[in-house]
C-alpha cells in the first residue's frame, strides 16, 4: 500500500473520531488530541490510588512526608497563580491533590496520576538529595498531569488500534497475515517503535520543560536539575536502553536539553509566591 492511500484510510477512519477533540498543551501551545474525557481518567485513577495505597508500604518517615507536601502546595499554588495572572483556565482546577511516600529503595521513582494524585518513592531520595531536587522531579510528575498527557496517550492508542483494524479489513486482512507470518505483533512493534514511543519522548521532553517552570515559580533552584539527570544516569550504571527503543529521552539528551532551557526559565518564570 503506497503512503498516499494509508493516509487516506487512516484519516477516513478517523475524522469523526478526531472531530472538536484538539486542544492545546499548556504554556508550550502544542497541538493535542483528546478524545477521552479526562474526569473518566480522573476518577479510574483515584480508585488505582486507593489500591496502591492499601498494597504498598507507607513510609513512617513524617519529615520527608510533610516536606513533598510542602513543596507540592508550593507548586499547586503557583501554578493557579501563574494561570491566574495570565488570564487562562488553570488547568488543576479539577485536581484533588494528595501525596503518598511509598517505602522501597529499590526504586528510584516518582509519578502523578491524572487528577493530582502524587507517590514518590524512597528510593529516589538518593536522587534528589535535596529539597531543590525534589521540587524538580516533583514538578516533573505534576508536569504530565497538568498538560493532561495520559488522557492524549489513551487517546492516541484508540486513535491507532481502531486505524489498524480499518486498514487491515481494507487491505484483506494483509496485517493480520504479517504477524501471523512472523509470530508476533510485528505491527503493533512498529507502530510503539515508530509512533508511540517518539511520541512519548516528545510528552517526556515537554514534562521536562513545564516541570521546571513549575519549580521556579514555586522558588526552588532548577539548577538542581541538572545534577538530578547527572545523579541518575551514574545510578542507571549505562543501562538505559536505545532511545529509539525507549519512551524517554536518554539522560545525555535530557542534561543537554535542560542546560539549554536552565537561563530562559530562571529570567521568564521568576518565583510567583
Amino acid at each position: 500500500m503506497n503512503r498516499r492511500k494509508f493516509i487516506y484510510l487512516l484519516s477516513c477512519g478517523c475524522l469523526s473520531m478526531g472531530l472538536h477533540s484538539c486542544s492545546t498543551a499548556p504554556i508550550t501551545d502544542r497541538k493535542q488530541l483528546k478524545i477521552i474525557p479526562e474526569s473518566k481518567l480522573n476518577a479510574q485513577a483515584a480508585k488505582i490510588y486507593e489500591k496502591v495505597k492499601k498494597k504498598e508500604k507507607m513510609s513512617k518517615d513524617t519529615k520527608t512526608l510533610n516536606l513533598i507536601k510542602n513543596i507540592g502546595s508550593k507548586i499547586e499554588n503557583s501554578i493557579s497563580e501563574y494561570f491566574y495572572r495570565e488570564n487562562l483556565t488553570d488547568p488543576t482546577s479539577n485536581f484533588q491533590w494528595e501525596y503518598i511516600l511509598i517505602e522501597n529503595k529499590k526504586i528510584k521513582n516518582a509519578w502523578c496520576m491524572p487528577g493530582g494524585k502524587i507517590a514518590v518513592y524512597t528510593g529516589i531520595l538518593d536522587v534528589t538529595k535535596n529539597k531543590n531536587g525534589l521540587a524538580a522531579v516533583m514538578g516533573h510528575e505534576i508536569a504530565h498531569a497538568v498538560a493532561k498527557h495520559s488522557v492524549e496517550r489513551a487517546s492516541r492508542g484508540i486513535l491507532l488500534k481502531t486505524s489498524t483494524s480499518i486498514i487491515n479489513i481494507a487491505t484483506g486482512g494483509k496485517l493480520s497475515e504479517i504477524n501471523r507470518a512472523t509470530g508476533m505483533d510485528t505491527v503493533g512493534l512498529i507502530s510503539s517503535i515508530g509512533i508511540m514511543n517518539p511520541f512519548n519522548r516528545k510528552q517526556e521532553t515537554e514534562a521536562d520543560y513545564l516541570g521546571m517552570i513549575f519549580a521556579s515559580l514555586s522558588g526552588y533552584d532548577i539548577r538542581e536539575t541538572v545534577k538530578i539527570w547527572e545523579r541518575m544516569r551514574e545510578a542507571n550504571k549505562g543501562k538505559e536502553p536505545p532511545e529509539f527503543m525507549s519512551t524517554h529521552p536518554s539522560s545525555t539528551n535530557r542534561i543537554s536539553n535542560i542546560n539549554e532551557w536552565i537561563n530562559e526559565i530562571i529570567i521568564k518564570y521568576p518565583p510567583i509566591i
